[in-house]
């Protein structure tokens, strides 16, 4: 269902209210995109025969059967990763329909503007923070309407992965955000690499000066590399050079950030981590890495080392961080670290190993080499209480200042 709309290189405007019969018939175009090969091997999917479309701004709501409205079910509002480059909400990967019917709640699927199309502001002509205003018109969408589907309006849990949990992190920050969702589920999200980024936006802003709202949309796409060229020279930050961009509307200025996270600390329970070895999954893309993990003994302790301090600096102390400055401003917060993998897989427990214990059937994730090794029962079983865990989360249930799935996950109260 479309929830808003908008020409090239402007703010969303709310879908206008229909009152006939919609035919929603088919899953939501994703933004146009280059396709990323080693992410289609890893995860198993590709964006074959998946229409695009730059008005994408469109979401999915999947709901229990025989949800009436009236119900007052919890609502869960996905917003993918991605690196704000790639991905769709409605991806065969990230259907939500096994968490949908084992914990009897409603989940809205979000699908935004990416890249040049979404995240890349020049202060000219081009706003920055695009894909941000859509995410948040959608969740006013979810306001206004999700009760038509069972769902509860005030009982809504925004999650997201990857740049989907730094986007909900940012939607935080945002003006009238306690309004749009009650909880938060922060998953992956790269908060190390999302600051000190003014002087690459403004590379990446003249490497595309060129762009125009005329152009098709493939050439449009085709700029992103040049962009990506550009932030090469800004070390980590490059590995997601798109992002949301402070002192744009509607983020504050970057030393204004931490005041507006602490203003809706006591309004917005936080529940933020990361996978315990996120960066394995990147090592295919780092030949200096590829060389070290083929020498023996010696490489794979190397590599690990490595694995771990980076994993450290962009995920888990900046999750660490987050938690402890929202609970000493009022708030409630939970930090998580994910430990589970596939048996001898090489990619460990990587970044996204989370998404297959949230979403998707045995079809969808049969050609992922993430989850090689595993047997679709071992990944049920781990994926049972996973969702659980969210579900409990997004009930308002408390959780144990310290818990854990055994083999799975640990968590504990900041």
């Amino acid at each position: 269902m479309p929830y808003a709309r908008a020409r090239r290189f402007t703010a969303p405007a709310p879908v206008e209210d229909w009152n006939a019969p919609l035919a929603a018939t088919e899953w939501s175009p994703g933004c146009p995109q280059a396709p990323v090969a080693f992410l289609e091997r890893v995860l198993g999917v590709t964006a074959e025969g998946r229409r695009q479309d730059e008005h994408c701004q469109h979401l999915s709501v999947t709901l229990p059967a025989g949800a009436r409205p009236g119900d007052d079910l919890p609502v869960m509002v996905w917003i993918h990763g991605g690196s704000y480059t790639s991905g769709a909400g409605d991806l065969a990967i990230m259907d939500p329909a096994p968490l949908v019917a084992q914990e009897n709640l409603v989940v809205v699927s979000v699908t935004y503007r990416l890249g040049l199309f979404g995240y890349l502001g020049d202060g000219r002509g081009r706003p920055a923070n695009l894909g941000l205003l859509d995410q948040r018109e959608a969740l006013r969408w979810v306001r206004r309407n999700i009760a038509a589907f069972g769902g509860d309006p005030g009982n809504v849990t925004a999650f997201g992965q990857s740049a989907g949990g730094d986007a909900v992190a940012h939607l935080m920050a945002t003006p009238g955000a306690a309004g749009l969702f009650r909880r938060a589920i922060i998953q992956s999200a790269p908060l190390g690499i999302s600051r000190g980024r003014a002087k690459m936006y403004r590379a990446m802003a003249a490497a595309t000066r060129d762009i125009t709202p005329e152009m098709p949309a493939a050439a449009v796409v085709a700029l992103q590399a040049a962009a990506g060229r550009s932030a090469a020279r800004f070390g980590l930050k490059a590995v997601m050079p798109f992002g949301t961009q402070y002192g744009h509307h509607p983020l504050p200025r970057e030393e204004q950030l931490p005041a507006a996270w602490e203003a809706v600390a006591g309004d917005i329970d936080v529940l933020i981590g990361h996978t315990c070895e996120e960066v394995r999954l990147f090592l295919a893309t780092v030949p200096a890495l590829q060389r070290l993990s083929r020498v023996p003994v010696l490489g794979e302790a190397v590599l690990g080392r490595a694995v771990d301090a980076i994993t450290a600096r962009v995920y888990g102390r900046p999750a660490e961080h987050f938690a402890r400055r929202h609970a000493r401003a009022g708030g409630r917060a939970h930090r998580y670290v994910i430990t589970w993998a596939a048996p001898g897989n090489p990619n460990g427990a990587a970044h996204t190993i989370d998404l297959p214990l949230l979403f998707g059937d045995e079809k969808a994730w049969q050609h992922a080499e993430l989850v090689a090794g595993a047997t679709w029962e071992e990944i049920t079983t781990a994926a049972t209480a996973l969702r659980h865990l969210w579900a409990e989360f997004a009930r308002g249930h408390q959780l144990p200042d310290h818990g854990g799935i055994p083999g799975v996950l640990h968590h504990h109260r900041a």
